[in-house]
């Protein structure tokens, strides 16, 4: 497979349009190497277009070869605090392939343009050589200065509003590696530049979806909402917190009141991230129009190229169906594979973060048995209650009853083995 790689690295763009003339940029973490998408947003009367460039990994991967069933096997780039483990070979998905600044790449170019009400269709897809002028940083980017990024992000938001999506941008807990080589867990909020970020990801990936339906093949993610029952227990526990939800009120509307900078509020979104259904792959099935309830819209993955298997398919399929062509017969078939193939990789990635996770903070707290902690209801199930504590970025579960969301604890540390991964609490009366 390597081998493979380092045959494949250096093949010349021969079917790609010259786009090295526009000022693409990337987005990304600081020390990101595997860059999946450039883009440069241009005005187009009242609207928007975003170009938005994304690595033509297929370029360089052979058709039958190693690398392509080797990617058929992991289906996923699986990122750990001190490794990755990659869905292509690093020649190819940190340097050849990928969209960095140090000279042009090849690359498959959605064309997206949104409206000012936060419609976004797809106009063009273009095999094009593109160069990246800047690797810039969520850390340090100011997104004010980056043409037309704001003005997008806010029209997408406004589509959420109109669609009544109800996505959930929680906090996330993370192990960080320091510039010393330990690590460190935190909770970390989403920066206003990811969520500026995301809301190019979603606009092609929209427009890319619907271009597909509309041509009654593809790959979609569909989630179901919440049913009745989790409902129910979201409305308790908002009241719980001290949150609003008027009676004639549905979720996606209390969502767009809540301020996640708050405890209430943080512990409200998390409930509503565990409350709906997981999301699935889903090819094309006729007579049935594929729908993510947290998005409101038909949607697919097709931005990340280097990093999931699944969108390499859905990009390479566009490209034809845009440009008026069949299908191409590997995509078809690859569309009724990837849903088992993929529902596995997403499967191996959550336990993978568990377990790094479950691994930082029983280390965290390792040594500290029998020491009490100020904890903080998040949620209720029936598994008990799950708590977080005041002054660590530790989630974990202890058996209380008669408590609910937003309660204030104490909790007496009773376990934590960092070779077992286990953590457990009880409640101080």
């Amino acid at each position: 497979m390597l081998a493979e790689a380092e045959a494949s690295k250096d093949r010349a763009p021969t079917s790609h349009a010259d786009w090295t003339a526009r000022e693409f940029v990337t987005l990304d973490p600081a020390t990101s190497t595997d860059l999946d998408q450039a883009f440069v947003i241009e005005p187009a009367g009242a609207d928007l277009i975003l170009h938005y460039a994304l690595a033509d990994i297929g370029w360089f991967v052979p058709e039958g070869g190693a690398m392509e069933a080797e990617a058929w096997q992991r289906g996923l780039t699986l990122y750990l605090p001190d490794e990755r483990a990659r869905l292509y070979p690093a020649a190819l998905s940190e340097a050849a392939a990928s969209l960095l600044p140090d000279g042009p790449r090849p690359a498959i170019v959605a064309s997206v343009r949104c409206a000012p009400d936060g419609t976004a269709t797809l106009d063009s897809v273009t095999r094009a050589v593109i160069r990246s002028r800047d690797k810039l940083a969520y850390e340090s980017v100011d997104i004010a200065a980056l043409p037309h990024l704001a003005d997008f992000a806010a029209r997408m938001e406004r589509g959420e509003d109109a669609r009544g999506a109800a996505r959930v941008d929680p906090p996330e807990q993370e192990v960080e590696r320091q510039a010393d080589g330990s690590f460190r867990l935190v909770l970390r909020p989403w920066l206003p530049s990811e969520k500026a970020n995301s809301a190019l990801s979603l606009a092609a990936n929209m427009a890319i979806a619907q271009c597909m339906l509309a041509h009654r093949t593809g790959l979609f993610r569909e989630m179901a909402p919440p049913d009745e029952r989790a409902i129910r227990r979201l409305r308790n526990t908002a009241r719980a917190l001290g949150l609003t939800w008027p009676d004639n009120a549905t979720l996606p509307q209390v969502e767009r009141t809540i301020d996640p900078t708050t405890r209430a509020g943080a512990a409200f979104q998390l409930a509503v991230r565990r409350a709906g259904g997981g999301a699935r792959y889903l090819p094309f099935e006729a007579g049935h129009v594929p729908w993510h309830a947290a998005l409101g819209a038909t949607y697919t993955h097709a931005t990340a190229p280097m990093r999931r298997l699944a969108d390499r398919y859905v990009l390479e399929a566009v490209l034809e169906i845009a440009n008026g062509r069949p299908v191409p017969a590997t995509c078809a078939a690859a569309f009724l594979r990837l849903p088992e193939v993929m529902s596995a990789a997403d499967a191996r990635e959550g336990a993978i973060e568990r377990a790094v996770i479950d691994l930082a903070e029983t280390a965290l707290l390792h040594g500290r048995e029998g020491e009490t902690f100020a904890a903080v209801v998040t949620d209720l199930d029936e598994r008990g209650a799950r708590i977080q504590l005041c002054d660590r970025p530790v989630v974990a579960r202890v058996d209380a009853r008669r408590v609910a969301s937003g309660d204030e604890l104490r909790v007496r540390l009773v376990e934590a083995d960092p070779v077992r991964r286990v953590l457990r609490f009880e409640r101080v009366n």
